[in-house]
């Protein structure tokens, strides 16, 4: 089965509808971990469907520290840092940058006051796992091959780069129906897992049933004013019809393990694909950048260029600025792309801007596409293990 491009729907699935017109389902928000478009198209589903009560994928213990998030002394990119008791170096982080959709509907239920409530597996299940970071193997759930959604999507619209077609298709892209392309998004996974079966990781129907048990928990709550913030891979699982009973007994027998989360600052390079983090994106800098410029994205990239290579001494003017801008516009309509996306940008930055040298472009790569943004946490999250056994050292050496 071919998937659909990802266009709105002629009927948009009940799942993303606003409120009134859902027939009695939650809203379900597919998206991409780390996506400026995805969580700019979260936070506007959230203002137009205006739930009373978020549901976050990530470990379900970690509702307690969800308004520590609210403090103004939390600062992205953070993770939240699942470890052992016992064992602290078995541990596990989900990380948050300023441009997660997770952050952002976070953020958003803090403002709001809408409840917030995190879904997937418990840390203690995870944490029990022979790999807490859940790459152990490379078979999926059916025990064929894993399967990478976006590649195949892309494969079904005619592309090859898979990172390329996700740009266009959803991070430059904005305005119109914010729930249309939800729709869109979840009739695509849907159509994947179709041909596929559920290819993804073995542990994903049994994450996938407790996510089913807390919804309905949170409907049970809230009625059907509740929203789902999770991976698009997910939404068609979510939206299955299930038993509950069929549902626990998935979960029947899990091994567990003592576990305690706190909030630790995160960094833009552990953010990186190049850190070996699995969810890992190839340019945190610039995808914090298309999500914070309020409008230009490419004026003020090529400006915040301009003034990194100007503090390194190289000779860059105004004139050469504004070049590179025509130049990376002039490429994006050569490649049919709807706005210049970071290989059009970098293209023009090398010809123009480092007159055509790749020396001054490692280090845009470096500092600006990658970054080296720090995050902060407040002193209120709970301490991590290192930082205990510290403070009993010193209290023990009355240092």
């Amino acid at each position: 089965m071919t998937p659909p491009t990802l266009t709105a729907p002629a009927g948009p699935p009940p799942t993303a509808t606003a409120p009134s017109e859902r027939d009695g389902r939650p809203l379900l928000l597919g998206v991409r971990h780390h996506g400026p478009g995805s969580a700019r198209g979260v936070r506007a589903a959230l203002d137009a469907a205006r739930p009373e009560a978020v549901l976050i994928e990530g470990p379900a213990e970690a509702d307690a520290l969800v308004a520590l998030a609210a403090d103004p002394a939390m600062r992205p990119p953070v993770a939240l840092l699942a470890h052992a008791v016992d064992d602290p170096g078995r541990a596990a982080f989900w990380p948050l940058a300023a441009f997660s959709p997770e952050w952002v509907a976070i953020r958003w239920a803090l403002d709001r006051g809408a409840a917030v409530r995190f879904i997937d597996l418990p840390a203690a299940h995870t944490l029990a796992a022979s790999d807490p970071t859940w790459r152990d193997d490379e078979e999926s759930a059916d025990g064929g091959a894993r399967v990478d959604p976006l590649a195949e999507l892309a494969r079904a619209a005619g592309h090859e780069d898979a990172e390329r077609w996700w740009e266009d298709a959803v991070e430059l892209r904005g305005g119109g129906d914010p729930l249309a392309p939800f729709a869109a998004l979840a009739e695509a996974m849907g159509a994947v897992r179709e041909a596929h079966g559920d290819g993804g990781h073995p542990r994903d129907p049994v994450r996938e049933a407790h996510m089913r048990l807390r919804l309905r928990e949170a409907r049970k709550e809230f009625g059907e004013a509740v929203a789902v913030v999770c991976g698009a891979w997910h939404v068609p699982a979510l939206a299955r019809r299930t038993t509950a009973t069929a549902d626990r007994a998935l979960l029947k027998g899990l091994p567990k393990v003592k576990t305690e989360l706190t909030w630790v600052p995160w960094t833009h390079r552990r953010l990186a694909r190049r850190s070996g983090y699995g969810a890992g994106i190839e340019a945190p800098g610039w995808y914090g950048h298309l999500f914070a410029a309020p409008d230009r994205p490419v004026e003020r990239w090529m400006t915040k260029v301009a003034g990194l290579l100007r503090a390194e001494d190289h000779p860059v003017s105004t004139a050469h600025v504004i070049e590179a801008v025509r130049l990376a516009e002039t490429l994006a309509a050569l490649r049919g792309r709807p706005l210049p996306g970071l290989e059009e940008t970098t293209d023009a930055v090398r010809a123009v801007l480092c007159e055509g040298s790749d020396v001054p472009l490692a280090l845009v790569r470096d500092r600006l596409v990658v970054g080296d943004d720090l995050g902060e946490v407040p002193a209120a999250a709970p301490a991590v293990p290192l930082q205990r056994d510290l403070t009993r050292h010193q209290r023990g050496l009355r240092l």
